[in-house]
């Protein structure tokens, strides 16, 4: 486990298979200092949390992964790959959904379905079993031919988690995933991210702020604290530091807010 200190983590040497490297990455905006020599890295098959209070800077992190943002100092690879260096090659391999997903609710789900696999090349052969298999799992069957703005948010969250899947990602990065999931649909999720890392090897970034949702999902946490790597682990080992004098996670977990009201999402994930 990592410093409890509140400094940055020295960098681990990345595991030889890394599905993501991120090395000593630093960005600002003007003045505000949102991430300061951040380093962690993700191996395929492992769902990694990345936990922290509002503003820690998990969002920043996730558009610099994604290539939509430019690091200051450090580099991220993905399989080995630079984002900035390669971006086309990079982007490819990565299903991206973020904190609110904007679609285009003047299409059916399955127009839009359709539109995002052209964008990717799909093949027609093949792309609708895909779709069906996905839309299936997440609970949209019958759904499929109505307008997404008459979807509740819910319902738009799994059509933006489906688009991320379609073209066979090796690395899923998602923010706040389970925002207007009801508790039947989070565990649903769940189910689907273990089967895809377990069976198909994809990595899974995973941004929460809620500390026992990063425990009912995710193998491992990396936990941002004012722009900074302030600790990382199982979820277990870093709940069992709280407390402990001189700890700075417990300054972490005391900012975390917003867990009385997914408390039903928090108890399906649990069972």
């Amino acid at each position: 486990m990592g410093s409890a200190t509140g400094a940055p983590l020295p960098a681990a040497p990345p595991p030889p298979d890394a599905a993501l490297e991120v090395r000593g990455v630093s960005k600002s905006f003007g003045f505000v200092h949102a991430l300061e020599g951040v380093s962690f890295a993700l191996r395929p098959g492992e769902i990694v949390g990345l936990l922290g209070p509002n503003g820690a800077g998990k969002s920043t992190a996730m558009k610099l992964i994604l290539g939509l943002l430019r690091p200051d100092a450090g580099d991220i690879r993905l399989f080995g790959r630079d984002v900035h260096a390669e971006p086309l090659v990079a982007k490819q391999q990565v299903g991206y959904v973020p904190e609110s997903p904007q679609l285009y609710e003047f299409l059916t789900g399955a127009e839009y379905l359709d539109f995002i696999a052209d964008m990717y090349g799909m093949a027609g052969d093949g792309r609708q079993e895909r779709i069906g298999r996905f839309v299936a799992a997440l609970e949209l069957t019958g759904h499929e031919n109505s307008m997404l703005s008459g979807y509740s948010m819910g319902m738009k969250q799994k059509v933006a988690l489906t688009s991320a899947l379609l073209h066979r990602p090796r690395l899923l990065v998602l923010d706040e995933p389970l925002n207007g999931l009801d508790p039947r649909s989070a565990r649903i999720v769940k189910d689907l991210l273990k089967s895809l890392a377990a069976r198909e090897g994809v990595a899974v970034l995973f941004s929460t702020h809620v500390l026992e949702i990063a425990q009912a999902i995710c193998d491992r946490i990396v936990i941002l604290h004012r722009g900074r790597v302030l600790a990382t682990g199982t979820v277990g080992a870093l709940r069992d530091s709280v407390g402990r004098p001189g700890s700075g996670l417990e300054e972490v977990f005391l900012s975390l807010t917003g867990t009385e009201d997914i408390q039903g999402v928090v108890d399906a994930l649990a069972r």
